[in-house]
């Protein structure tokens, strides 16, 4: 009885590997044959070639400050700051660093309240000089400071910016 049991139980596992899911199977074997991924190929990479700024050249050095010549005769002693003047407390501070917290007038001269960074608090008025670019002030209204500030271009010459510093509720 046990042979019979034994063939029995063949046909019925060859029953049911038949060919109803060939195609899936197909399908899923030969799905990822065409996804090759295209990559281009890597640009070409160009040696590094070290640029020397020494005596021989006219170039300034880009790392050094620049500092007009106003013998050549040039425009970049036109409006250029007096850079021999003594400086102010707050010219160490970024203006952007800088928060008008109040306003107040004394005999009839308005003084804008101004916060630094340093945690510190001055009494600033028209003429007086704040932040990093030479900035000198030029009114100082209830609301906000009128600043005059001198920056220096790449090519040396030194224009006027016009800044304002607003009053921080």
């Amino acid at each position: 009885m046990k042979p019979i049991f034994v063939a029995l139980f063949a046909m019925i596992l060859v029953g049911c590997g038949g060919e109803e899911f060939q195609d899936l199977r197909d399908y899923v074997k030969n799905s990822g044959a065409d996804l090759r991924g295209k990559i281009p190929p890597a640009p070409e990479v160009k040696p590094y070639e070290p640029f020397a700024y020494d005596n021989a050249t006219n170039l300034p050095d880009p790392f050094k400050p620049r500092k007009p010549d106003l013998r050549s005769g040039g425009r970049s002693g036109l409006n250029q700051p007096d850079l021999d003047r003594p400086k102010e407390a707050l010219e160490e501070f970024p203006l952007e660093a800088l928060k008008m917290v109040g306003y107040l007038e004394q005999k009839n001269v308005g003084y804008a309240v101004v916060r630094a960074p340093d945690t510190k608090i001055y009494r600033v008025k028209a003429g007086n000089y704040l932040g990093l670019n030479f900035g000198k002030i030029l009114e100082v209204q209830g609301t906000e400071v009128k600043i005059k500030e001198m920056v220096q271009d790449s090519s040396g010459d030194w224009t006027e910016r016009m800044s304002t510093l607003q009053l921080v509720e």
